[in-house]
Protein backbone atom coordinates (compact mmCIF):
# COMPACT_ATOMS: atom_id res chain seq x y z
CA UNK A 1 0.00 0.00 0.00
CA UNK A 2 1.50 3.44 -0.05
CA UNK A 3 0.89 6.46 -1.95
CA UNK A 4 -0.79 6.49 -5.60
CA UNK A 5 0.60 9.52 -7.38
CA UNK A 6 3.47 11.98 -7.70
CA UNK A 7 4.15 15.20 -6.39
CA UNK A 8 5.02 17.89 -8.44
CA UNK A 9 8.15 18.89 -9.02
CA UNK A 10 10.08 21.27 -7.65
CA UNK A 11 11.17 24.30 -10.00
CA UNK A 12 14.69 25.73 -9.17
CA UNK A 13 13.31 29.40 -9.68
CA UNK A 14 10.70 28.74 -6.68
CA UNK A 15 11.42 29.80 -3.64
CA UNK A 16 8.81 28.44 -1.22
CA UNK A 17 9.54 24.72 -0.34
CA UNK A 18 6.07 22.79 0.66
CA UNK A 19 5.99 19.69 2.16
CA UNK A 20 2.70 17.16 3.10
CA UNK A 21 3.02 14.92 6.34
CA UNK A 22 0.24 12.90 5.05
CA UNK A 23 -0.71 8.70 5.33
CA UNK A 24 -2.56 7.32 1.93
CA UNK A 25 -5.60 5.99 3.73
CA UNK A 26 -6.76 9.61 4.92
CA UNK A 27 -9.46 11.29 3.10
CA UNK A 28 -7.95 15.21 5.04
CA UNK A 29 -4.79 14.90 3.75
CA UNK A 30 -5.79 13.87 0.19
CA UNK A 31 -7.88 17.19 0.22
CA UNK A 32 -4.44 18.77 0.94
CA UNK A 33 -3.11 17.23 -1.92
CA UNK A 34 -5.74 18.24 -4.17
CA UNK A 35 -5.37 21.86 -3.41
CA UNK A 36 -2.50 21.47 -3.67
CA UNK A 37 -2.12 20.35 -7.28
CA UNK A 38 -4.74 22.50 -8.47
CA UNK A 39 -3.22 25.67 -7.52
CA UNK A 40 -0.65 24.38 -9.39
CA UNK A 41 2.09 24.46 -5.85
CA UNK A 42 4.72 22.11 -6.41
CA UNK A 43 5.21 20.17 -3.31
CA UNK A 44 7.46 17.04 -1.35
CA UNK A 45 5.17 14.34 0.32
CA UNK A 46 5.80 12.41 3.25
CA UNK A 47 4.06 9.13 4.39
CA UNK A 48 3.57 8.97 7.92
CA UNK A 49 3.66 5.56 9.79
CA UNK A 50 1.07 6.12 12.24
CA UNK A 51 2.28 3.22 14.36
CA UNK A 52 6.09 4.88 14.80
CA UNK A 53 5.21 9.11 13.63
CA UNK A 54 8.28 9.88 14.76
CA UNK A 55 10.11 12.82 16.54
CA UNK A 56 10.49 15.34 13.25
CA UNK A 57 6.44 14.74 12.53
CA UNK A 58 6.11 15.15 16.39
CA UNK A 59 7.93 18.34 16.51
CA UNK A 60 5.94 19.68 13.66
CA UNK A 61 1.84 18.74 15.10
CA UNK A 62 2.66 18.63 19.02
CA UNK A 63 -0.67 19.11 19.84
CA UNK A 64 -2.99 16.79 17.75
CA UNK A 65 -0.16 14.75 16.80
CA UNK A 66 -2.33 13.71 13.49
CA UNK A 67 -1.81 14.08 9.91
CA UNK A 68 -2.03 16.19 7.61
CA UNK A 69 0.55 18.80 8.13
CA UNK A 70 1.86 21.26 5.58
CA UNK A 71 4.97 22.98 6.09
CA UNK A 72 5.69 25.50 4.33
CA UNK A 73 9.81 27.00 4.35
CA UNK A 74 9.52 25.70 8.08
CA UNK A 75 6.82 26.58 9.10
CA UNK A 76 4.11 23.78 10.12
CA UNK A 77 0.26 24.28 9.36
CA UNK A 78 -1.81 21.51 11.21
CA UNK A 79 -5.70 20.90 10.61
CA UNK A 80 -6.96 20.09 7.19
CA UNK A 81 -9.26 22.19 6.53
CA UNK A 82 -7.04 25.20 8.34
CA UNK A 83 -4.74 24.00 5.23
CA UNK A 84 -7.23 24.57 2.71
CA UNK A 85 -7.81 28.50 3.16
CA UNK A 86 -4.07 28.62 3.79
CA UNK A 87 -3.15 27.25 0.65
CA UNK A 88 -6.11 29.46 -1.00
CA UNK A 89 -4.86 32.76 0.52
CA UNK A 90 -1.03 32.35 0.44
CA UNK A 91 -1.45 31.18 -3.27
CA UNK A 92 -4.39 33.81 -3.62
CA UNK A 93 -2.78 34.25 -7.51
CA UNK A 94 -2.64 30.75 -8.86
CA UNK A 95 -5.24 28.73 -10.04
CA UNK A 96 -8.68 29.08 -8.84
CA UNK A 97 -10.00 30.42 -5.71
CA UNK A 98 -11.32 27.13 -3.41
CA UNK A 99 -13.55 29.86 -1.45
CA UNK A 100 -16.11 31.79 -3.18
CA UNK A 101 -15.41 35.80 -3.21
CA UNK A 102 -18.68 36.73 -1.23
CA UNK A 103 -19.06 36.59 2.83
CA UNK A 104 -22.23 35.14 3.16
CA UNK A 105 -21.17 32.08 0.96
CA UNK A 106 -17.81 32.12 2.13
CA UNK A 107 -19.25 32.00 5.99
CA UNK A 108 -21.54 29.24 4.99
CA UNK A 109 -18.98 26.52 3.11
CA UNK A 110 -16.46 27.09 5.87
CA UNK A 111 -19.63 26.15 8.01
CA UNK A 112 -21.18 23.17 6.01
CA UNK A 113 -17.67 21.96 5.85
CA UNK A 114 -17.32 22.14 9.65
CA UNK A 115 -20.63 20.19 9.83
CA UNK A 116 -19.08 17.75 7.26
CA UNK A 117 -16.20 17.27 9.45
CA UNK A 118 -17.30 17.19 12.92
CA UNK A 119 -20.91 15.69 12.53
CA UNK A 120 -20.82 13.21 9.55
CA UNK A 121 -16.93 11.82 9.24
CA UNK A 122 -17.35 10.88 13.50
CA UNK A 123 -20.64 8.94 11.76
CA UNK A 124 -19.18 6.68 9.54
CA UNK A 125 -16.35 5.81 11.49
CA UNK A 126 -19.08 4.25 14.23
CA UNK A 127 -20.00 2.12 11.66
CA UNK A 128 -16.28 1.10 11.43
CA UNK A 129 -16.70 0.35 15.11
CA UNK A 130 -19.60 -1.84 15.54
CA UNK A 131 -17.52 -4.38 14.32
CA UNK A 132 -20.52 -5.41 11.71
CA UNK A 133 -22.97 -6.19 14.57
CA UNK A 134 -26.27 -5.71 12.72
CA UNK A 135 -28.14 -4.17 15.06
CA UNK A 136 -25.43 -1.84 15.92
CA UNK A 137 -25.00 -1.13 12.23
CA UNK A 138 -28.45 -0.05 12.01
CA UNK A 139 -28.09 2.15 14.44
CA UNK A 140 -25.13 3.71 13.20
CA UNK A 141 -26.31 4.11 9.36
CA UNK A 142 -29.74 5.68 10.67
CA UNK A 143 -27.68 8.17 12.52
CA UNK A 144 -25.65 9.07 9.53
CA UNK A 145 -28.73 9.27 7.01
CA UNK A 146 -30.44 11.78 9.46
CA UNK A 147 -27.01 14.09 9.72
CA UNK A 148 -26.96 13.79 5.96
CA UNK A 149 -30.53 14.87 5.63
CA UNK A 150 -29.48 17.95 7.21
CA UNK A 151 -26.85 18.76 5.62
CA UNK A 152 -28.33 18.13 1.74
CA UNK A 153 -31.21 20.77 3.22
CA UNK A 154 -28.62 22.52 4.53
CA UNK A 155 -26.64 23.40 1.03
CA UNK A 156 -29.85 23.74 -0.23
CA UNK A 157 -30.96 26.59 1.73
CA UNK A 158 -27.60 28.21 1.82
CA UNK A 159 -25.71 27.37 -1.25
CA UNK A 160 -28.47 26.62 -3.36
CA UNK A 161 -26.19 27.71 -7.02
CA UNK A 162 -26.31 23.86 -8.42
CA UNK A 163 -26.05 22.09 -5.06
CA UNK A 164 -23.22 23.79 -3.88
CA UNK A 165 -20.40 25.84 -2.48
CA UNK A 166 -18.13 27.74 -4.78
CA UNK A 167 -18.03 26.32 -8.56
CA UNK A 168 -15.53 27.55 -10.45
CA UNK A 169 -15.20 28.85 -14.48
CA UNK A 170 -13.53 26.44 -14.97
CA UNK A 171 -15.22 22.97 -15.22
CA UNK A 172 -12.70 20.47 -13.94
CA UNK A 173 -11.90 23.07 -10.81
CA UNK A 174 -13.60 22.30 -7.18
CA UNK A 175 -13.68 24.33 -4.47
CA UNK A 176 -13.44 24.11 -0.99
CA UNK A 177 -16.84 22.23 0.17
CA UNK A 178 -16.30 19.91 -3.07
CA UNK A 179 -12.85 18.78 -2.39
CA UNK A 180 -13.77 18.08 1.47
CA UNK A 181 -16.73 16.04 0.52
CA UNK A 182 -15.79 14.51 -2.35
CA UNK A 183 -13.04 13.15 -1.28
CA UNK A 184 -14.45 11.42 1.43
CA UNK A 185 -16.82 9.35 -1.12
CA UNK A 186 -14.37 6.72 -1.13
CA UNK A 187 -14.57 6.23 2.08
CA UNK A 188 -18.43 5.73 1.55
CA UNK A 189 -18.26 3.16 -1.53
CA UNK A 190 -15.55 1.10 0.69
CA UNK A 191 -17.82 0.83 4.30
CA UNK A 192 -20.94 0.35 2.37
CA UNK A 193 -18.80 -3.02 0.54
CA UNK A 194 -17.14 -4.14 3.40
CA UNK A 195 -20.08 -3.36 6.43
CA UNK A 196 -23.78 -1.95 5.12
CA UNK A 197 -25.02 0.59 2.82
CA UNK A 198 -24.72 4.65 3.65
CA UNK A 199 -26.43 6.72 1.28
CA UNK A 200 -29.59 6.05 -0.40
CA UNK A 201 -29.91 7.38 -3.56
CA UNK A 202 -33.79 7.72 -3.72
CA UNK A 203 -33.87 9.84 -0.85
CA UNK A 204 -30.76 12.05 -1.72
CA UNK A 205 -30.71 12.35 -5.08
CA UNK A 206 -29.50 16.43 -4.77
CA UNK A 207 -26.22 15.03 -2.77
CA UNK A 208 -26.13 11.65 -5.23
CA UNK A 209 -25.69 13.59 -7.95
CA UNK A 210 -23.42 16.32 -6.77
CA UNK A 211 -20.98 13.74 -5.72
CA UNK A 212 -21.26 11.27 -8.29
CA UNK A 213 -20.31 14.47 -10.26
CA UNK A 214 -17.32 15.27 -8.02
CA UNK A 215 -15.57 11.92 -8.80
CA UNK A 216 -15.75 12.23 -12.19
CA UNK A 217 -13.16 15.12 -11.62
CA UNK A 218 -10.05 14.25 -13.37
CA UNK A 219 -7.81 15.62 -10.28
CA UNK A 220 -10.18 13.46 -8.30
CA UNK A 221 -9.64 10.76 -10.23
CA UNK A 222 -6.01 10.53 -10.07
CA UNK A 223 -5.63 11.29 -6.28
CA UNK A 224 -8.17 9.26 -4.97
CA UNK A 225 -7.31 5.90 -2.95
CA UNK A 226 -7.95 2.64 -4.15
CA UNK A 227 -11.23 1.21 -3.31
CA UNK A 228 -10.09 -2.42 -3.08
CA UNK A 229 -7.08 -1.21 -0.39
CA UNK A 230 -9.77 0.94 1.53
CA UNK A 231 -11.80 -2.11 1.86
CA UNK A 232 -9.49 -4.25 2.99
CA UNK A 233 -8.18 -1.61 5.48
CA UNK A 234 -11.63 -1.98 6.68
CA UNK A 235 -12.17 -5.61 6.91
CA UNK A 236 -8.57 -5.97 8.52
CA UNK A 237 -10.20 -3.42 11.35
CA UNK A 238 -13.06 -5.70 11.79
CA UNK A 239 -11.23 -8.78 12.09
CA UNK A 240 -9.07 -7.46 15.16
CA UNK A 241 -12.30 -6.50 17.07
CA UNK A 242 -13.54 -8.66 20.02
Amino acid sequence: MGKKNQPLQFDDDDDDEVVLFGTWSSSRCTRVEIALKQKGIPYRYVEVDLQNKGELFLSYNPVHKAVPVLVHNGKPIAESLIILEYIDEFWSDRGPKLLPEDPYQRAQVRFWSNFHDDKMIPATFKMVLTGGKEEEVEKAVKEFDELLTVFEQGIQRDLPAAFGPHRSDDGEAMGFLEIVVGINVCNYAAIEEAIAGMIDEAKHPAFASWVNAITEKPLMKELLPRHDQLVAKIKGMLASMP
